[in-house]
């Protein structure tokens, strides 16, 4: 009764996954067809690059879509594990799916807004919805986010700066056949998408480091490991104008607990000597900790 109990819920879990992630697949389609495709521009996208081509390729925007991302897609279940590979396959799939059922639909479809400037808005604040979902699960709409994702794995670039990086390739591309207006609002939009994806997505992600020399350590302590319920560590600390020996304590917090760190070191202890750092990347290694502390 109890296995059957977890496995028809690891079944709904599984559905409502799928469901999110289509469901997210579906407004980055709407997303491309309705906003970048009447705009002309090659924003930070594989479909931004289907555009750009399918004035050389005699294939619609969406089997080229496709095309690339199926390439992106062998290398990108290779380099980042098997959980981001099977997610994307299905992404990667449904996205020109979806984009040749809106072909079909609406095979005249025209910019909603008349203007190509507010075309490339539009799409960088609508895709970024979904962007947004598929990365906080683990998965890709395919294309630009699998290199993305590749770059921040190997070489620890924030998320956002890694999508501009590669999206501003895909941006330069459009000189093959638009005019300098259309390049320019290209390249424009591609640092935009970063932006916007680095500071309101992928920022929630970002860690500080924190570096507290405070009177009340012990409280503080207390604070950080029961409270925060995080964890810290003690170093001492001498300083070099009159030698006198501190203890500093280092903690690695998110956004909340910061604020709630800081309003508690303002209240107990305004006087406290503090430093912050930006943490990006976090690794554990326990083997190297316990083969440290058995020589020590």
């Amino acid at each position: 009764m109890e296995k059957n109990q977890k496995k028809q819920a690891k079944q709904a879990g599984w559905f409502m996954e799928m469901l999110v992630l289509t469901a997210a697949v579906a407004v980055i389609s709407a997303a491309v067809y309705f906003f970048l495709i009447p705009s002309h521009a090659s924003v930070s996208s594989i479909s931004g690059l289907a555009i750009v081509l399918s004035n050389f390729v005699p294939l619609s925007i969406s089997a080229i879509t496709m095309i690339l991302n199926v390439i992106l897609l062998v290398i990108g279940f290779f380099t980042c594990g098997k959980t981001f590979g099977v997610k994307t396959v299905y992404t990667s799939i449904l996205l020109p799916v979806f984009l040749g059922i809106f072909e079909r639909i609406l095979p005249d479809n025209q910019s909603m807004t008349g203007s190509a400037e507010l075309d490339v808005v539009c799409y960088i604040f609508v895709v970024s919805i979904g962007l947004s979902i598929l990365f906080n699960r683990n998965a890709s709409s395919g294309g630009l986010d699998i290199v993305a994702k590749i770059m921040n794995k190997y070489l620890h670039m924030e998320l956002g700066k890694a999508m501009s990086l590669s999206g501003m390739c895909v941006a330069l591309s459009s000189a093959l056949i638009y005019d300098k207006k259309t390049v320019i609002l290209s390249i424009l939009g591609t640092y935009l998408n970063g932006m916007i994806l680095d500071h309101f997505i992928f920022g929630q992600n970002v860690k500080r480091r924190v570096c507290i020399i405070t009177k009340k350590e012990e409280q503080l302590r207390d604070f950080i490991i029961n409270t925060l319920h995080s964890g810290a560590t003690v170093y001492e600390a001498i300083g070099a104008y009159n030698l006198e020996k501190h203890n500093e304590i280092i903690t690695i917090v998110n956004k909340s607990e910061y604020q709630k760190l800081m309003n508690y070191i303002n209240h107990e202890d305004p006087e406290a000597f503090i430093t912050v750092y930006t943490v990006i990347d976090i690794r554990y290694r326990p083997k190297v900790w316990r083969f440290q502390e058995k020589i020590n």
